[in-house]
């Protein structure tokens, strides 16, 4: 699909295609796609055919290499660059994963935002949209940030961030993720178009969250479950079992008020024996499969990859390749599609004001070599 406005964007760490479908949904060509995964190759390309995609590291990713991609003599000028850097070193497991690094200190979280921001320095946009998990804006990795947000304005970006919950934009998933947007116009965040518990009156405008239950309710039947192993909980399947919709593990605590607790306050992740409610947004799909940390559907199994794709905004048809687990982590890192057109829409609204401003200044000081 070739959108008709003539916006275009190039996308990097492109996985399924989430973060660019809302975008073209929002009026960007989708010029150009990056990832390193074999399975996000197949499935971006299955789903933006006319987009050229380059199968290969950030970190080798050349100037020659992306123009030739993306076919310059086509795209003169970039309006976007988007995309979501891998984001395990910023995340709240590493918190209790002390023997692992974090931050930039992790190989993988210096490479993926380091190749963000070289590319970005060559392809200067008249815009650029960063993605990842809150966890970057956390004091402890101040130097992460710090080094993106510099970086753009020494690049001649006006630049800011912000944590947003998808759920506040109609997804039914309450996802927090950090956004950063450098663009060359003045720039206005979008406005959030639903809220938990809208007040009569003040809040008119805002519908309430959509809820798990209107997302999959109608995919919850045997003739559905075609695909196998969606035992959860393992050998605490029983638990979960007694586990109230909307609740998880604490359940089971003293402090609860259980009368034969088993678990300790607060002794293991949140998302343990986690179990969706049909009258709340779902919490945050993850990107691993697991038979004991959820969300699991109500009815005490995990969750399928048609339930998923609901969750995370995506259409039925969309294809994602791979197995079961291949698709799982494809879908669960994506950024849902409706709060990536949200967002697009509001950059595409800035790059529509005249400004004399530019992307001019060069390189953003990383080491020789790096």
């Amino acid at each position: 699909m070739i959108c008709g406005n003539g916006l275009t964007c190039a996308s990097l760490f492109s996985g399924c295609g989430g973060l660019d479908l809302g975008l073209r949904r929002a009026g960007f060509n989708i010029a150009f796609a990056e990832d390193i995964d074999p399975f996000c190759s197949e499935s971006h390309q299955a789903n933006f055919p006319e987009t050229p995609f380059h199968l290969g590291s950030i970190t080798e990713l050349s100037p020659d290499v992306f123009w030739a991609t993306a076919k310059k003599e086509r795209v003169q000028q970039l309006d976007l660059l988007a995309g979501g850097p891998p984001c395990p070193p910023y995340s709240k497991s590493r918190f209790y994963r002390k023997e692992m690094p974090r931050a930039l200190g992790d190989p993988v979280g210096w490479e993926s935002i380091n190749g963000y921001l070289r590319t970005l320095d060559f392809v200067r946009p008249r815009a650029f949209l960063l993605e990842n998990v809150p966890g970057l804006a956390y004091t402890v990795h101040a130097d992460a940030l710090s080094l993106i947000m510099d970086t753009a304005r020494r690049l001649g970006y006006e630049v800011s961030h912000r944590v947003l919950n998808a759920a506040d934009f109609g997804v039914p998933q309450m996802r927090e993720r950090l956004f950063v947007i450098g663009t060359t116009a003045p720039f206005a965040w979008p406005e959030p178009t639903h809220a938990e518990d809208p007040e009569p009156g003040l809040f008119e405008s805002l519908e309430p969250w959509v809820t798990a239950g209107n997302a999959i309710g109608d995919l919850d039947s045997d003739e559905n479950a075609n695909d196998a192993g969606h035992f959860a909980g393992g050998a605490r399947h029983d638990l979960l079992e007694q586990i109230p919709p909307g609740d998880n593990y604490l359940f089971f605590t003293e402090k609860r008020g259980h009368p034969e607790p088993i678990f300790k306050w607060r002794s293991r992740y949140w998302s343990f024996l986690l179990k969706l409610s049909p009258d709340l947004p779902a919490w945050t799909i993850q990107a691993r499969r697991s038979n004991n940390m959820g969300p699991f559907h109500w009815r005490n199994r995990i969750l399928r990859i048609s339930e998923i794709k609901r969750l995370q905004s995506f259409p039925d048809d969309w294809v994602v390749a791979g197995k079961v687990t291949d698709q799982w982590r494809q879908i669960g890192n994506a950024v849902p599609p409706l709060m990536a057109e949200r967002l697009g829409q509001a950059i595409a609204r800035s790059l529509s004001r005249p400004t004399d401003a530019a992307p001019v200044a060069s390189g953003f000081g990383a080491p020789d070599g790096a």
